[in-house]
């Protein structure tokens, strides 16, 4: 008996490194840029690393079929795949590129405390970075940068993910839309190209409102605009549809179930709420990355991952009714509740 998966899975951390070395370092953009294979040395000169440490990073990457090679000269020459170009460069529409910087420079660290995180039941940011983690969002946004990349991460998934889950239910009849917690609004931006006669009002902190404003909305989204508040303890604007997108996810079961109950209040009647997160199995048996990201949810949060029947007792214990789910096939689903009119 050979331990192959468990090889495989002990040496996991080695790959996600290299990514995200080969992310930083530029050299998917590097590549991209360049009108023809580049060398081992080309690279390392335009990067600024060593000749064999690029070499050696080269070479894993290949293995991991993000670059792929041509032979010339008695060299070895570099080229993005197809993946790497449309998913590792920053210049690309559908780029993970922040999505891996936030994953390398915030999840990473919080990840080296998983030990005290079963252990204690509870986040690690106190220990991963200093700060008191009572209040959940003040400590995902400690810094203004740190949360322009959190803003970063979302708008990358989005951009990726967010027309599957928008299309995954007919949404069409629900013209006033509001989306809470909506940081960089990039699903919003995925609702309004998906339903033309639909507005959204983005809900979300002043200070993350702002950097939106700044950072990622512009005047011409004329159908997008925002409102400023705590979704606890602020009014919510009256909307035919409430869209929590990877937001529950965050929270206890009480503390869900208290924003959906002002959901419910606040809603029309007829109307709906959207909820939006990576569902796991009835069972919990899968899938495995629902089971990390629940994980990490006991990292970063106070929340969990869930299977559709526990959204759906959370949605009903709010007097939502008529609660279906749909899957995408991709990493992130639907469930939809009703108020009845």
């Amino acid at each position: 008996m050979y331990p192959r998966k468990i090889l495989e899975y002990m040496e996991g951390f080695l790959i996600s490194k290299t990514v995200f070395t080969s992310c930083e370092l530029g050299v998917f953009d590097v590549l991209e840029g360049a009108e023809r294979p580049l060398s081992a040395e080309e690279i390392s000169q335009a990067v600024g690393a060593s000749l064999d440490g690029t070499q050696r990073l080269l070479a894993a990457c290949t293995g991991l079929q993000l670059l792929q090679t041509q032979r010339g000269d008695g060299q070895v020459f570099y080229s993005n795949t197809e993946q790497a170009s449309v998913y590792l460069t920053r210049s690309s529409p559908t780029s993970l590129y922040q999505a891996i910087q936030y994953s390398s420079r915030t999840i990473y660290l919080c990840w080296h405390y998983l030990t005290d995180a079963v252990r204690e039941g509870r986040n690690q940011y106190e220990k991963a970075f200093g700060v008191s983690s009572e209040d959940l969002f003040q400590a995902l946004y400690r810094s203004d940068e740190e949360m322009v990349k959190f803003m970063q991460l979302m708008n990358s998934i989005w951009n990726i993910c967010g027309k599957d889950v928008i299309t995954a239910f007919d949404l069409s009849p629900f013209k006033v839309v509001c989306d809470l917690g909506g940081c960089s609004g990039a699903l919003a931006k995925q609702c309004t190209s998906a339903y033309p006669e639909c507005t959204v009002t983005i809900f979300d902190l002043p200070k993350v409102v702002r950097m939106s404003k700044e950072h990622f909305v512009s005047e011409d989204d004329q159908r997008i605009s925002f409102c400023e508040g705590d979704f606890f303890k602020d009014p919510l604007p009256e909307a035919d549809l409430y869209i929590l997108a990877r937001i529950l996810h965050d929270w206890t079961d009480e503390r869900c179930t208290e924003l959906l109950c002002r959901i419910y209040k606040a809603c029309k009647p007829g109307g709906a709420v959207l909820l939006v997160e990576a569902l796991l199995h009835q069972d919990g048996s899968g899938p495995l990355t629902v089971q990390l990201y629940s994980l990490n949810m006991l990292v970063q949060t106070e929340g969990r991952e869930r299977t559709d029947a526990q959204y759906a007792a959370l949605l009903a214990a709010a007097g939502f009714t008529d609660v279906q789910h749909r899957l995408t096939g991709k990493i992130y689903d639907a469930v939809l509740g009703r108020k009845e009119a």
